[in-house]
């Protein structure tokens, strides 16, 4: 058992889901990339993240009187665009899928340096530098 089992129900499994997730939304991308002039193929998407995160109960907690309440809005509706189709049925829309791969890039990185920056804390609060 390692000094941050306990941390590993918290930030450290959140970070690790959104980094599997983004790895298979980054092959499901590359396969729509791949497949950009395969006739009649459409590009396919993951479910989005906030269903993994359903399963985290995360809630805005109010820690004093004097913060503003809070209030919670439902998700907006997820809404899929089809890109134009070529003569073949290929409805592959390149630009918006490398657009979704450079997100997925930068939410990886992201995702790392919250990871590291938690890391170094623990560590820290250990007295291990």
């Amino acid at each position: 058992m390692s000094e941050l089992d306990g941390a590993e129900s918290g930030i450290f499994a959140l970070a690790e889901r959104k980094m599997a997730w983004l790895d298979v939304r980054q092959k499901q991308l590359a396969e729509n990339i791949a497949n950009a002039d395969t006739p009649d193929y459409r590009a396919r998407d993951v479910a989005p993240f906030s269903s993994v995160l359903d399963q985290f109960n995360i809630a805005p907690v109010r820690t004093s009187p004097l913060h503003l309440a809070g209030f919670s809005l439902s998700p907006p509706g997820t809404t899929q665009t089809i890109a134009e189709r070529a003569p073949d049925g290929n409805a592959v829309g390149l630009e918006d899928e490398m657009t979704k791969v450079g997100k997925g890039e930068t939410d990886q990185a992201l995702v790392g340096n919250l990871w590291k920056t938690y890391m170094g804390m623990f560590m820290t609060a250990l007295g291990k530098n």
